[in-house]
């Protein structure tokens, strides 16, 4: 047995000292490690583990009066509890990260014979780990491996939808036309909801009828419209516009004279006095707006009509296409003032407008006769002059009508007829079209179908392979097939059309 060093801290000299095993409790051996001279002639307070950790000395920096800082407190147990941890799960503490490996019986002794003994005495009680609950103090469990799956049968995918899209006119399908009052804001006003599915549906058909019916809608917006709180009726309105015009533009898109009263309507807002009340405001706006259907459409159809008149002679035969609202006006008129003339209409699907044309002027008693589009070469032949509305006027002088109206007009041309172009100047616009591809309007290909056919070839088109269904709304007339415009100033060539839609700006 070596000496113990005295109280005056003399040391007695150095043995050597065999190193000895002592069984622990869990089988395995703990191996004492001989004290080196080093160790026994440290001065007392200095005593080292087997690991040459210090456990008592001098005070290390942190602590007082001798005793050990709380970091090294800290230190301290947490390697004691890293210790107990891996005696605990048969491992050494730098092993935790190892995988646990299942032993039988046989095996677990062996591999703790094998095993080095953690230095310091065995914990003579059991230790629960807090995490996982278990109180079964070093018992291992094996490694469950997951079942290998068979793999799944692929599933089945449906084959692509056939685009129904007509590929020249791919950039005009936009949203399909909305057809019920579901989701649309609710800033929208009932009468512009209303008006929306009337356009939707042709219950309201023609440029000029659709121009009216907006600008009257907007009328009753605004009568109705209350400005928030720190908010000035000429900002605030326009973006309450906006929402109305959306929804329109949901159901069908815009008319040239549609657009052109849109945006006079802004800038009349945008003039109002902030400083107006509101009452007052309001009630300008829906007088200006009484003031404008007045002079654009209303007194210029008038006038565009007793203009019209003034071509028709006894003994003429006037051909029209599709059904014109100024064009009606202007061959009532002339029947009513005595004029002896026959119209021939000349009318094509889907919407066959000329059906009503044609009904409406035999009703009054004057002498029609109606025919498809594939019947122009043979009718015109009859004819002296060609009368034909308009959707719009470009600044080139190209006329923007009905779809079937170019082909109307060329026929017209060949045989060296005159053709007529009755249009206000609110729809005139500054845009120019060379063609009907980059701007038109597509309209549901279902129309095409007649209704309650359900033995057409066209009934089930969308499931017929490679067949493409195109309704185009409108098409474009060269200049050079039109010999007049008639619009409220007064006769003009096709070339002076950018010169009036400019005046009428301004105006």
């Amino acid at each position: 047995m070596a000496p113990s060093a005295n109280v005056e801290g003399e040391l007695a000299p150095a043995q050597d000292i065999e190193s000895s095993e002592k069984p622990l409790e869990n089988g395995a051996k703990e191996q004492v490690v001989p004290a080196t001279s080093e160790d026994i002639t440290a001065p007392k307070g200095k005593a080292k583990t087997a690991n040459g950790a210090q456990q008592k000395g001098k005070p290390s920096e942190g602590s007082k009066d001798g005793k050990p800082s709380g970091k090294e407190l800290k230190e301290k147990a947490k390697a004691e509890k890293a210790a107990r941890r891996a005696q605990q799960k048969g491992r050494q503490p730098g092993q935790q990260g190892q995988p646990i490996v299942d032993l039988g019986p046989e095996k677990q002794k062996n591999a703790d014979t094998r095993r080095p003994s953690v230095a310091g005495p065995a914990p003579t009680t059991k230790i629960q780990h807090k995490r996982t609950g278990s109180a079964s103090g070093g018992a291992q469990k094996p490694i469950q491996f997951r079942p290998v799956q068979a793999h799944a049968a692929p599933i089945s995918e449906e084959p692509p939808k056939e685009n129904k899209n007509v590929a020249l006119f791919d950039h005009l399908y936009g949203n399909p036309r909305r057809n019920t009052v579901a989701g649309a804001s609710k800033d929208v006003h009932p009468a512009v909801l209303a008006l929306g599915l009337q356009m939707r549906n042709y219950m309201i058909c023609g440029s000029s009828a659709r121009c009216v019916a907006t600008m009257l809608a907007f009328k009753r917006v605004i009568e109705a419209y209350i400005t928030p709180p720190q908010n000035s009726l000429p900002r605030h309105l326009t973006t309450h516009l906006s929402s109305q015009i959306d929804y329109i533009v949901s159901c069908r898109p815009l008319s040239i004279s549609m657009g052109n009263a849109i945006r006079w309507l802004k800038v009349k807002i945008s003039e109002v006095d902030v400083t107006t009340e509101e009452s007052e405001a309001k009630a300008d706006l829906c007088n200006a707006i009484d003031s404008f259907i007045t002079e654009k459409i209303t007194v210029a159809d008038q006038v565009i009509a007793r203009r019209g008149i003034e071509k028709i002679r006894d003994g003429d035969v006037i051909l029209t296409y599709a059904k014109s609202s100024i064009v009606q006006q202007t061959l009532v008129e002339a029947f009513r003032q005595g004029r002896k003339f026959k119209v021939i209409v000349v009318d094509s699907r889907p919407l066959f407008e000329g059906k009503n044309l044609a009904r409406a002027l035999t009703d009054l008693g004057l002498e029609a006769q109606y025919s498809l589009t594939h019947g122009i070469s043979h009718v015109i032949k009859d004819a002296t002059k060609v009368f034909l509305g308009a959707h719009a006027m470009m600044s080139n002088g190209r006329l923007y009508s009905r779809v079937g109206t170019a082909l109307v007009a060329m026929t017209a041309k060949e045989a060296d007829v005159p053709v007529i172009v009755c249009c206000e100047s609110i729809k005139y616009t500054e845009k120019v079209a060379l063609d009907s591809f980059v701007h038109n309007e597509v309209a549901p290909p279902e129309e095409l179908i007649t209704q309650g056919e359900t033995s057409s070839p066209l009934s089930k088109w969308l499931d017929v392979p490679n067949l493409q269904l195109l309704n185009l709304m409108y098409d474009l007339t060269p200049a050079e097939y039109i010999s007049m415009v008639i619009d409220e100033s007064g006769y003009l060539p096709p070339s002076s059309v950018p010169f009036m839609q400019r005046l009428s700006l301004n105006t």
